[in-house]
């Protein structure tokens, strides 16, 4: 008896889905439209029936709409559009899920002219191929990243793609648990969005107790003999194995009931699901799991009558995209209750305000940025949430600083019952004092609003909590299972080389003599000091890429102080910057062309930086070189106090530290170079802070902060560094 990844997967997970309320549909007999793999009888007698004004041949030329839809180069956007539209004509009902049509189908064949694919298990929601599930056994060769390869190429072709258009969810399974220490997702079952270039596999861990008496429907007998007659595998119905692989609780088959139960469904195509507008061009993005769950969470204490709470989820794991989902869902569950809600993002910087808008922007939703006190006032004071003409859905982002006396609804003609004012504060571990004056004004200006504070850093424990300040937590993911699905990278922290160490103390003593007793501040940005630090920095640097093969990645000096930083960005100029006068960096024409190896050299080289301080330029021109560097179009960035927080570049990958960083935000600057990137499996950072010892009593290691910062919770933050340990024993 032979048994493959169709007898040990496929066939019992297509099991699993009839008993979450699938009907299984032979191909034999079926009717669909190879363009597009619409089940076509089915879709027009679903839409009849989900739309009572609608008929048979108004169903046949929506048909020829929807096709003219998946043509487009949107990433199905368009499409995605009018599948969750509440208005004109439905393509689901998700008012009564139930009412929809839910099939399962196998070998489906993707074609189009020469080209084909055929994915194990398609699932049809009202006729419409909305998602589909790749199955391999167990202990495979490659495991999942073959199934991904395979994708990636797929997806890039364009002759599929209508069937990527039409897709809104995929499924990668080889019925294994996951292993916590794999770097790339090699086991498990992963879920993912498409893309037109390289779908990211997603982890997804159950949070609530799922009753699978309720969601599971009795085994039926005779529809498993009709499923395996029809794959032709009718003689493995009495296999051990076979028997075992139909548990609910494999790896597959949790993963199925998680995502494709009708409610959690429903909740995926509805809320879960955002295209994102970036300069490379358009992006589908799904909610990671943490999103979900605390999506979930908020709603749970919000009909316990909660108003308040935290959101602690580790940086990195996307708190800004998770406010946007929440408006979405909020919007609905409010609405329901006959209640308009009003959203606001407060943050305590004007940077962070800037990425705030740039990501709700790019997500789809239309952004207020107060101005003033005086606009603030006006905005709170509004009792009406929508002020475009378009419809969609709004946020007000918002600087704490603008809250003031005046701004608040307590007088009575400026209170509505039916208006709910939700606030998201960003970065809820710092600069809300609750001695100050602006927490104060918050909490007066609307003591109906709800509350949801968001935090990736640990909680100030010396002067206050900020439970005491913003409620209990709402939901948790923590920086361990961050870096264990995959959202997050490890870092490793480096000393700098001993013989430079001697460099660096000799150029301190010579300062000493030179200039005598000068404050510590003025030698550590003395020319003698800087010049060196900056050719280690660059020499380190340009190591790097050339270790990594991989002249994008890009750096940040985290500087002594502000003076240290003008001046290592001086000398960088006179040092390393890239000469564009005419004679000095262009070939003439006699002169040979360099080779390869040359070239390959050269683009490794630092040669363009920017200094990113508070006193220099202006708001805009700091914005714009941030989003050079983002952009790949700066090596790298001269920092002092900007940038340690709330600064997101995937790109960034070394950190050079050159001073003690304290007041909760060490893990914050730290975390600067965790973002996933390309193939990188760990962030790097650099340290100088230990080189100054003797002239810094308050000198402390990166542990000793970070278990103040973490007290408690420093277990769930052990994986931040991979220890000296793992490190030879990777090497070896």
């Amino acid at each position: 008896m032979k048994f493959n990844e169709d007898s040990r997967v496929k066939i019992p997970a297509i099991l699993h889905l009839c008993r979450l309320g699938y009907k299984y549909i032979s191909l034999n007999n079926a009717v669909w439209d190879t363009e597009t793999n619409i089940f076509t009888e089915i879709f027009k007698e679903s839409i009849v029936k989900i739309n009572p004004d609608f008929d048979l041949d108004q169903a046949e030329r929506l048909l020829v709409d929807i096709s003219l839809l998946l043509s487009n180069e949107d990433l199905g956007k368009a499409y995605f559009e009018k599948l969750t539209s509440e208005s004109g004509v439905k393509l689901i009902d998700f008012e009564n899920f139930e009412n929809n049509t839910f099939n399962v189908v196998t070998e489906l064949t993707y074609k189009n002219g020469d080209e084909e694919f055929r994915p194990d298990i398609i699932l049809l929601i009202n006729g419409m191929p909305l998602a589909f599930i790749e199955v391999k056994k167990p202990n495979n060769r490659d495991g999942i990243i073959a199934e991904r390869e395979r994708i990636n190429k797929r997806f890039q072709n364009k002759k599929f793609r209508k069937f990527v258009n039409i897709t809104q969810l995929m499924v990668f399974s080889n019925n294994m648990e996951y292993d916590n220490e794999d770097i790339e997702p090699l086991q498990g079952a992963f879920y993912a969005s498409p893309s037109y270039t390289k779908p990211i596999f997603n982890y997804f861990r159950e949070e609530e107790k799922l009753d699978l008496k309720k969601l599971l429907a009795v085994e039926d007998d005779s529809l498993e003999n009709f499923v395996l007659k029809d794959n032709n595998l009718a003689v493995i119905k009495s296999s051990p194995e076979f028997l075992t692989n139909k548990n609910p609780n494999t790896p597959t088959n949790r993963i199925l009931t998680s995502l494709f139960s009708k409610d959690r469904l429903s909740f995926i195509l509805k809320y879960a699901i955002a295209y994102v507008d970036e300069k490379k061009g358009i992006e589908k993005h799904v909610m990671r799991y943490p999103q979900i769950f605390a999506t979930k969470a908020i709603e749970n204490k919000l009909e316990s009558g909660i108003k308040k709470g935290i959101i602690w989820h580790t940086q990195g794991s996307g708190k800004t995209a998770l406010a946007f989902y929440n408006v979405r869902y909020l919007t609905d569950y409010f609405q329901k209750k006959k209640v308009i809600p009003k959203f606001y993002f407060i943050v305590d910087r004007l940077d962070l305000l800037i990425q705030a808008k740039r990501e709700f922007t790019a997500r789809g939703l239309i952004v207020h940025i107060v101005d003033s006190k005086a606009d603030f006032v006006k905005s709170i004071k509004t009792t009406t949430a929508i002020h475009n003409n378009s419809g969609k859905a709004e946020i007000t982002v918002v600087n704490i600083q603008k809250f003031s006396e005046e701004a608040n609804v307590t007088q009575k003609q400026d209170y509505d019952i039916s208006i709910q004012r939700i606030y998201f504060l960003d970065e809820v571990h710092r600069s809300y004092n609750p001695q100050g004056s602006f927490l104060a004004n918050l909490t007066q200006s609307d003591t109906n609003s709800i509350k949801i504070g968001l935090t990736g850093t640990p909680l100030i424990t010396k002067d206050y909590y900020s439970k005491d300040l913003f409620g209990n937590y709402i939901h948790k993911y923590y920086y361990n299972a961050s870096i264990a699905d995959g959202y997050t990278l490890r870092l490793i922290r480096e000393e700098i080389e001993s013989d430079y160490k001697i460099v660096l103390k000799d150029a301190l003593d010579k300062i000493k003599i030179l200039k005598g007793d000068i404050e510590r501040q003025k030698v550590f940005a003395h020319t003698n000091f800087v010049e060196p630090m900056l050719d280690y920095i660059v020499n380190d640097f340009e190591k790097s890429r050339l270790t990594f093969s991989d002249s994008s990645i890009g750096g940040m000096v985290v500087c002594d102080s502000s003076d240290q930083a003008k001046e290592m960005f001086k000398i960088f100029n006179e040092k390393y910057a890239l000469k564009t006068e005419q004679g000095e960096e262009f070939l003439h024409a006699a002169e040979p062309r360099a080779d390869y190896k040359t070239k390959l050299r050269h683009s490794y080289k630092v040669n363009t930086a920017a200094l990113i301080l508070h006193d220099i330029g202006s708001p805009q021109e700091r914005k714009d070189l941030v989003e050079d560097f983002k952009e790949g179009e700066i090596d790298f960035l001269f920092v002092y106090n900007m940038l340690l927080t709330g600064f997101d570049a995937k790109r960034l990958k070394k950190l050079y530290i050159g001073r003690v960083i304290k007041r909760h935000n060490l893990l914050q600057t730290l975390t600067r170079v965790n973002r996933t990137y390309k193939n990188f499996k760990y962030g790097y950072v650099v340290d100088f802070a230990d080189i100054r010892a003797e002239f810094d009593a308050t000198n402390k290691a990166y542990f000793d902060e970070l278990q103040a910062e973490l007290g408690d919770e420093m277990e769930f933050y052990s994986d931040l560094f991979k220890s000296k340990e793992e490190i030879e024993k990777e090497i070896a």
